[in-house]
């Protein structure tokens, strides 16, 4: 199989996110199984060694409700921005503000492993094919990490083939909004 049809069956073989209007703003679901305690995946929600392998940037801030948080890309590759925890209630609820929107990530146990729900309120509607494209590749990250899989994958390829899934799932109005530009370098 070549590296596209490698790329297409792994995506076909993940859960995709699903895009709903809630209370006015737009939000990305994510739900995925994975086969590991939930006490394990917390851990790799909330620890920097573990973050490193899957989250797209540092959490710089204290794991209290109403703490100042920073979020920096680890290569400096985009703009730092700020955020504010607003839940984190061990082992099963950590919620942010995440710039202008926010991240929540709920955790279950069921049948010897951890539903994981991942919801990312979004400020705009164009951006959600390119957001749902990069959790798409963070939750597969997330996944391969917590299975001890931590080889490095060429991710452009992956976050492209998700991304034409996305907007092919949620439409040319969820799709208006591309990357965001890279940070000047000093």
């Amino acid at each position: 199989m070549n590296r596209g049809g490698i790329i297409a069956k792994d995506l076909e073989d993940r859960m995709y996110g699903d895009l709903e209007q809630r209370d006015g703003r737009w939000q990305l679901r994510f739900t995925r199984r994975l086969a590991h305690p939930r006490e394990n995946v917390w851990r790799a929600l909330t620890e920097p060694e573990q973050l490193a392998a899957w989250f797209p940037t540092t959490i710089d801030g204290e794991r209290a409700v109403g703490a100042s948080l920073r979020f920096d890309f680890r290569d400096g590759e985009y703009p730092a921005f700020e955020g504010e925890m607003r839940a984190y209630e061990p082992p099963s609820l950590l919620e942010f503000r995440w710039g202008e929107g926010s991240l929540r990530f709920e955790l279950r146990t069921d049948e010897g492993g951890t539903v994981l729900t991942l919801m990312d309120s979004l400020s705009e509607q164009g951006k959600a094919a390119r957001d749902g494209a990069g959790w798409h590749e963070c939750l597969a990250k997330l996944d391969r990490h917590l299975d001890g899989d931590d080889r490095p994958i060429d991710p452009a390829d992956r976050w492209d083939a998700a991304q034409a899934v996305y907007e092919d799932r949620f439409g040319p109005e969820a799709s208006t909004i591309g990357p965001p530009e890279p940070a000047a370098k000093s």
